[in-house]
């Protein structure tokens, strides 16, 4: 017998059991997590067994990350690692405005319109489809053109808007008032945050170097697509299964009775997969980018 085979015969051993004995653990039991969710992998005595990731490797998925704001693809690069080396499929493009695109007169339209446009000229199907903060409003309008290409939709700490929604309306007051006045005060009405509030809120985990370090692969931000107001009456017609994972110390967007990314914006997802864990907005993604690649996994498998 192989190794694989022998692999193969574990898993079934392993499933089976755990089905018929779900309080009680085998040999070779894979477990996703431990009590403080931090992930580990799975081995045995003899090491027959693979001890990367056997738990996360059950099937090979294909992601497509959209980033945030004051990001770019870069952002991913330790996650789609990680992911990659679990040998699922990753792509992360880049969205208009961002990154490399030094022009910021962009449109929440022609952002979604470049995310459609990747996924049908690269012939992706069966996507699971993955928003981080701003990126989740991009993935609700890409899930509207593309619905039969799309296998889940997973929101990491990502705004959902409601109909009729800007990005804005759902900053805390004193956030929206900061964020909107610094775009006023541009020449092109794009956003640099101060470090000092970066700092605050988006890598409050970080030491003060790491926070630096991040701050330092930040670009400024178009305003026009945190103003726009969406069309979002296709989107709540969506049968499209959809997760949300939640960072519990991330206060990019602070738990309030009217914004909040959990459960205030999660809960308008209707039905869905929650899959929660500890970190902060951008930190943990440098940081300790396998427990949120292992998240991500667990919020897209079937």
């Amino acid at each position: 017998m192989t190794t694989k085979e022998h692999n193969d015969v574990m898993y079934q051993y392993n499933y089976y059991f755990r089905h018929m004995n779900p309080n009680q653990s085998t040999p070779y039991s894979y477990q996703p997590y431990h009590f403080n969710n931090e992930y580990y992998t799975n081995t045995t005595q003899n090491g027959l067994i693979d001890h990367n990731d056997l738990y996360f490797r059950q099937h090979i998925l294909t992601f497509v990350l959209i980033h945030g704001s004051w990001a770019d693809p870069t952002f991913w690069n330790g996650i789609a690692g990680e992911l990659r080396k679990m040998g699922h499929i990753v792509h992360t493009p880049q969205l208009p405005g961002h990154g490399t695109d030094k022009n910021k007169n962009v449109t929440h339209a022609m952002i979604t319109q470049s995310v459609v446009e990747y996924i049908t000229t690269q012939n992706l199907k069966n996507i699971i489809l993955v928003g981080h903060s701003f990126g989740g409003s991009v993935i609700q309008k890409v899930a509207e053109q593309v619905p039969d290409r799309i296998k889940r939709l997973v929101f990491w700490n990502a705004f959902i808007l409601k109909d009729g929604e800007s990005m804005a309306d759902q900053f805390p007051p004193q956030g929206q008032q900061f964020i909107l006045g610094l775009a006023q005060q541009s020449p092109d009405h794009s956003i640099k945050l101060p470090f000092s509030y970066f700092r605050e809120v988006f890598v409050n985990l970080a030491d003060l170097q790491t926070a630096q370090q991040i701050y330092n692969t930040t670009t400024p931000e178009p305003s026009a697509p945190l103003t726009e107001k969406l069309d979002l009456k296709a989107f709540y017609q969506l049968t499209i299964p959809r997760s949300f994972i939640n960072l519990l110390e991330d206060t990019a967007i602070p738990a309030g009775e009217t914004y909040g990314w959990y459960p205030h914006m999660a809960s308008r997802l209707g039905i869905f997969r929650f899959i929660q864990g500890h970190g902060d907005h951008m930190t943990t993604a440098k940081l300790q980018p396998r427990k949120v690649a292992h998240l991500i996994v667990n919020a897209g498998r079937d």
